[in-house]
């Protein structure tokens, strides 16, 4: 990236927010009207002619004026993440949106819709496929009717799992209550696989001189009650709609659709560029190492952490010419809200 100075800073910085307001090439006139220091149009086209050297203008037409390269919107958003805050009228939109949430699926679920209608770009999120979300916190089960029953799982993450089972005797609603004590007493924290493997043991051992309890427990976990829905991510996307209504290029935007309907092709983008190590927002102008279809989009994304544990991505898919310094704060106001309601829900 290259070293510019304070004036040549100031000037690429009009000229791509300039660019971002507009959609039209930017010209030295233009710049010297609203320049604050009172520099000539001369002088301006000189600071730009840098500028573009360096690598960070481009000119579409021989008598146009500069739109900023992909380096040059790099250079703006590394600048511009340092020194972001969010507004208060946007704080408060974003917590109203997650006033009572306290579920890893549903925040997750949200915040695809939440960054689509800040950005006016697309909102993606997606929860982690490690163990992280698969630590059993509790169970719960709930005699619906004759041999029909409801399990609740919910992990230490705070997804929760439900579904009917169909047993193949009828159980009772106490029965079930000293199941699920059963599991909650011994299993807690335990990752839901070795759950599974441990109870299928003692289920095995204790065959011979089964009671009634481990009745209870083979016959809620022989019809599924441990059972994982999904071992992968989770994927959210919202607002594509959005790109329909600001891309003008009919081929990109094709592909781009094309790429947003492929649960694997965003998990992949996501695991490329959000890395889970990071602490604060990542800019990515042209993912082009991963997904060269989406070497003319930007990528604004942060890990989802709940203390120390890394429960997901969310990011903001977008045109180059987006309202970085609003996105960033929103996608940073988000994570850290996520930490915050999972771990202090009050």
């Amino acid at each position: 990236m290259a070293t510019i100075g304070r004036r040549e800073q100031e000037i690429l910085t009009a000229i791509v927010e300039t660019y971002i307001s507009t959609g039209e090439p930017v010209g030295s006139r233009t710049l010297a009207r609203r320049n604050s220091e009172g520099l000539s149009a001369a002088t301006i086209r000189n600071v730009m002619a840098d500028l573009a050297e360096a690598g960070l203008l481009a000119q579409p037409h021989t008598s146009s004026g500069r739109v900023p390269s992909v380096d040059g919107y790099r250079y703006y958003a590394e600048k511009l993440s340092d020194h972001v805050s969010l507004k208060p009228d946007d704080a408060q939109t974003i917590q109203r949106y997650f006033q009572g949430v306290n579920d890893v699926q549903e925040f997750m679920e949200r915040t695809s819709h939440v960054l689509s209608l800040i950005s006016s770009g697309v909102g993606v999120a997606m929860t982690a496929s490690g163990p992280h979300h698969k630590a059993l916190e509790h169970v719960h089960f709930q005699r619906l009717s004759e041999q029909r029953v409801l399990a609740i799982v919910v992990t230490r993450s705070g997804v929760v799992r439900d579904r009917v089972l169909r047993l193949p005797r009828n159980v009772d609603q106490d029965e079930l209550d000293l199941a699920a004590r059963y599991i909650n007493d011994n299993f807690r924290g335990w990752m839901l696989e070795d759950v599974r493997r441990e109870l299928e043991h003692r289920i095995e051992q204790e065959r011979s001189e089964c009671d009634r309890l481990m009745q209870s427990v083979a016959q809620l976990y022989q019809s599924g009650a441990l059972a994982a829905k999904d071992e992968g991510a989770e994927v959210f996307v919202e607002g594509t709609a959005n790109l329909v209504r600001n891309e003008n290029n009919a081929e990109r935007l094709r592909v781009l659709l094309k790429t947003l309907e492929e649960k694997t092709r965003i998990v992949e983008l996501l695991s490329s560029y959000v890395d889970t190590r990071q602490e604060a927002v990542r800019v990515i102008i042209g993912p082009d190492e991963t997904l060269p279809d989406l070497s003319s989009f930007v990528l604004i994304g942060a890990p989802a952490r709940s203390g120390q544990e890394i429960l997901g991505r969310l990011a903001v898919i977008g045109p180059t010419r987006m309202d970085y310094q609003h996105t960033i704060t929103a996608v940073s106001y988000i994570a850290r809200l996520f930490d915050k309601l999972l771990n202090d829900p009050e």
